[in-house]
């Protein structure tokens, strides 16, 4: 009944704010966050209709971060979306997006892959909201690759053929510009970096120093294996625990949306420190 990571028409999902709303609301959720990549701008639209439906819906985004040569993604939850610094921040690093879809089409065009540039950009709301999950479903589409997963490991992915380094916020930056906003940091998917045991640990670290609060314990379909680990990590450095689906479309490679699987025990789960905190039922303690 709790979903803090869904993403909308607003960047990469394929349902428009009110209608991630609206299947929330028939999985049974009550309290939700859409967290759409560098933008907040379908958080008005989700909040009117949340109201609909008894869902109690609350600021979030999702930033793209650079640290130390690699990409990482921060949720931010329960902040002032008006806030005139976070949204100059948010405006920045999408202006950059377009400019990289470019130097991606390139990449692909070496490798016999014509018409990523115009097929992208079809597929998402605006340029300035342009992902690698645009590109990766036009070359689903194309034939190129069976999934959109296959497009990432052969090549969007991190050192793939067609991966551009691009410069987005750094991990003070981000995390300020959430706190500064009255919210929560919360470290995204920490299972899907692929990083070694330091440097999660100099993450962490980095992280808290910067005033971050939480860290996801369950993403998209992660095995109980990768909770456990998670809660273990964030009992270690005093972390809140969140939960999140990763919705972007249905049957896509997140997971249900509003339909998550309890937190491991001893979590401080992270509903608990919002303004006010959000209280589940008793029998549903952490779904």
């Amino acid at each position: 009944m709790i979903d803090l990571h869904c993403h909308s028409t607003v960047s990469d999902g394929t349902l428009e704010p009110q209608e991630v709303v609206r299947l929330a609301a028939a999985n049974g959720c009550r309290l939700l966050a859409l967290t759409d990549h560098d933008h907040t701008g379908g958080i008005a639209a989700a909040r009117a209709e949340a109201a609909q439906h008894g869902i109690r819906l609350i600021s979030g985004v999702e930033i793209s971060t650079s640290w130390r040569g690699s990409t990482v993604h921060i949720v931010g939850l329960d902040f002032d979306e008006h806030d005139a610094n976070l949204q100059s921040l948010l405006a920045r690093l999408r202006g950059g997006r377009e400019e990289r879809l470019r130097q991606i089409a390139a990449k692909l065009e070496k490798k016999g892959i014509f018409g990523a540039y115009e097929g992208a950009l079809a597929l998402s709301s605006s340029p300035e909201t342009v992902s690698r999950t645009h590109i990766a479903e036009f070359l689903r589409q194309q034939g190129v690759v069976s999934r959109t997963q296959q497009a990432f490991d052969k090549y969007l992915g991190e050192g793939k053929a067609a991966y551009v380094r691009h410069q987005w916020a750094e991990l003070a930056e981000t995390v300020q510009a959430i706190t500064g906003a009255g919210g929560i940091a919360v470290i995204a998917h920490p299972m899907r970096y692929g990083f070694s045991a330091t440097a999660k640990r100099r993450l962490i670290e980095e992280f808290k120093a910067e005033g971050g609060r939480a860290i996801e314990i369950h993403s998209g379909r992660s095995p109980m294996n990768e909770r456990m680990n998670y809660a273990l990590l964030a009992r270690r450095y005093g972390l809140l625990a969140s939960s999140g689906s990763d919705f972007h479309r249905p049957q896509g490679y997140g997971g249900t949306l509003g339909v998550l699987p309890e937190l491991p025990p001893d979590c401080d789960p992270i509903w608990q420190h919002l303004r006010p905190p959000f209280r589940p039922p008793e029998n549903h303690t952490a779904q």
